[in-house]
């Protein structure tokens, strides 16, 4: 039921998108915080999504398993406007289901939806944003996040050497993504995908 009550709370990424032209113009962001470091992020954010969106590209020969993966997948993003990885993450996501009219991508916010962030934390905590990979029945299948892996090695290295994320090294995750260009994530969502237990009943 929570899966449910949250599809019913979804929005598509192109909603999604206009809803953060809403929050950059009215000086927001989403969620219950309505913080000075957020209000900064959402709109930083804004610019991430108008470049990504035109500039992400899934090679050819990626893309070719996702044009041909022959199940129906849902896949429920959790995140919030102000969330930097979200920025870089969501619209890979959002070209690799323009793939595959089987391929769909629904959007909520993580403080809209506690009772669905607590089924995937990671860590304890509540990381986004989350791609959970539902099927026609709104089974959970699998969920992926809250970064691509090889990211998600560069934290877990820094952590483990340094305690917290620095200021510089947030600058240098970034610079990551930009080189990156989202082929990590192509990656990761083939091999989640790869394995799916998926039945289109």
């Amino acid at each position: 039921m929570i899966i449910r009550d949250s599809l019913l709370k979804s929005v598509s990424y192109e909603t999604y998108r206009h809803l953060i032209d809403k929050y950059e113009a009215e000086g927001k962001s989403s969620g219950t915080e309505q913080t000075e470091d957020r209000i900064h992020y959402t709109a930083l954010n804004q610019k991430r999504y108008k470049r990504l969106d035109k500039t992400i590209v899934i090679p050819e020969d990626k893309a070719a398993f996702f044009k041909n993966y022959p199940h129906s997948l849902c896949l429920l993003v959790i995140t919030e406007s102000w969330c930097a990885d979200a920025a870089q993450i969501l619209p890979v996501v959002h070209k690799i289901t323009e793939l595959n009219p089987k391929l769909t991508m629904k959007i909520v916010f993580r403080d809209e939806n506690e009772e669905l962030m607590n089924l995937f934390l990671t860590n304890g905590g509540k990381a986004i944003p989350i791609v959970i990979f539902l099927d026609l029945q709104d089974n959970v299948l699998a969920y992926w996040g809250s970064r691509p892996s090889a990211a998600k090695k560069m934290v877990d290295d820094f952590k483990a050497a340094h305690g917290s994320l620095t200021p510089e090294f947030k600058e240098d995750l970034q610079k990551w993504y930009n080189q990156d260009k989202g082929l990590t994530i192509v990656d990761d969502f083939i091999n989640v995908m790869q394995t799916l237990p998926t039945l289109d009943l």
